[in-house]
């Protein structure tokens, strides 16, 4: 295993270097879901409080929604990144820091619609 970059260093994207191994794969896509994440749920968060700060039980909402925006990422991120990495390995398709972005915002994206839609309310 190499030295795997900072997280400011992946999110800043201030390389254009081919990531060659998986888990290198795997790691700046879980961070940029990881990051995606938290900052959806962030804004969430924050919208939560305001409605509910006269509530005195819905202020903790917030707080559940930001533990979310952690949780998801590590349970269900781990292993959708892991299997992201895993195709672009199989093809042989290079993969380049700005298309780890493009994957880990589009995990989060995918989250967002299926959350916002009836699909798991009928399963």
């Amino acid at each position: 295993m190499g030295n795997f970059p900072s997280f400011s260093r992946v999110i800043s994207l201030d390389t254009n270097e081919e990531i060659v191994s998986w888990i290198e794969m795997w790691y700046q896509i879980f961070l940029w879901y990881l990051f995606s994440s938290f900052l959806i749920h962030s804004g969430a968060a924050v919208i939560a409080f305001w409605a509910l700060h006269k509530h005195k039980m819905g202020r903790l909402y917030s707080l559940v929604i930001l533990v979310m925006g952690f949780v998801g990422p590590i349970t269900g991120g781990i292993v959708t990144s892991a299997i992201i990495a895993g195709l672009f390995i199989t093809s042989e398709f290079p993969m380049y820091p700005l298309y780890a972005m493009v994957c880990g915002w589009g995990q989060t994206i995918m989250v967002v619609v299926i959350s916002f839609s009836r699909i798991l309310a009928t399963l």
